[in-house]
């Protein structure tokens, strides 16, 4: 599967679109990493546990949204977008989006 952010596909030309595929996922925080990172705040910097969970998140929502494409017969997905939001206390939902299309 082709993905990418562009609205085409270098050097492949578009021959059918599929429409609006997306994968979405809701990640909530763990009780002991949400320990470490209140201990991390006081002393600043990256909280690891956090990015490690969202990355996971993102590859989620994107191999959902990639599954979606191939039932409906894509071989790529353009003008992809990645969104999170916090949806309750300690969770979050990333959702990968984009348009589903058939190139050669």
């Amino acid at each position: 599967m082709i993905i990418v952010t562009t609205d085409f596909v270098p050097g492949k030309e578009i021959k059918e679109l599929k429409g609006l595929v997306k994968g979405h996922t809701v990640h909530s925080k763990h009780i002991g990493k949400d320990i470490l990172a209140g201990l991390k705040t006081i002393v600043g910097g990256e909280i690891k546990q956090y990015s490690e969970m969202m990355d996971q998140a993102r590859q989620v929502a994107i191999s959902r949204m990639v599954e979606e494409a191939k039932n409906r017969g894509a071989n790529a997905i353009i003008a992809v977008r990645l969104q999170s939001s916090a949806i309750m206390q300690n969770a979050s939902e990333i959702i990968a989006y984009g348009t589903a299309v058939y190139v050669e």
